[in-house]
């Protein structure tokens, strides 16, 4: 990728980000990535080409991969902690708010799959651990696709609110919500510690 290409990308990002797809237009890109817009057409076909090829790259991507959560302790307690923690140290307000911009209609078809690998690998990562806890016997017999949806929708509505929000709605910092979320969990669960 040359230089103009990456700066006709990251500029486009970054307004998808900061305004949405459908209002970012062609003029805004070249006028924030410093070219011409010719020059933008001459290195893509148009602004969905852009942002498509802009998605691809890891840097835009929320760095989210079923290998990071691979440093269990089989403790579930603590576990559950550090998967809720990596999440939120990698989906940055700034991805919440880039993948909230690119469920454009005019773009979802091809986006939505590239922006479904997050919560894909958290969720993959997470049944993987559970199936694990429960052939060590640490785990009841329970839903397990379910409880790792919960955890889940957990771990994604604090870091949504928080990008949304920052601190306006809840003063709750981080380690706080996912100490109080794995403790219900835990309780939910019958599991003791």
């Amino acid at each position: 990728m040359d230089e103009t290409s990456q700066k006709i990308i990251d500029a486009a990002m970054t307004l998808v980000r900061d305004k949405g797809y459908a209002v970012t237009t062609t003029k805004d890109i070249a006028k924030l990535a410093g070219v011409n817009e010719c020059t933008l057409f001459r290195k893509f076909k148009n602004k969905k080409d852009i942002v498509l090829s802009g998605i691809e790259q890891e840097k835009w991507r929320g760095n989210l991969t079923p290998d990071i959560f691979a440093n269990v302790r089989w403790e579930l307690g603590p576990d559950l902690e550090m998967f809720m923690t990596e999440y939120m140290n990698r989906i940055t307000p700034d991805f919440v708010k880039l993948s909230i911009g690119l469920r454009a209609p005019q773009l979802y078809e091809e986006s939505a799959p590239l922006v479904m690998k997050v919560p894909q690998a958290f969720l993959s990562a997470l049944m993987d651990y559970f199936r694990e806890m429960k052939k060590r016997g640490k785990m009841p017999d329970m839903d397990l696709e379910c409880l790792a949806m919960t955890v889940f929708s957990s771990t994604f509505g604090y870091t949504f609110l928080k990008a949304s929000f920052d601190g306006r709605l809840s003063p709750v910092s981080k380690e706080q919500y996912i100490r109080q979320s794995v403790e219900i969990f835990l309780s939910g669960i019958g599991h003791r510690q």
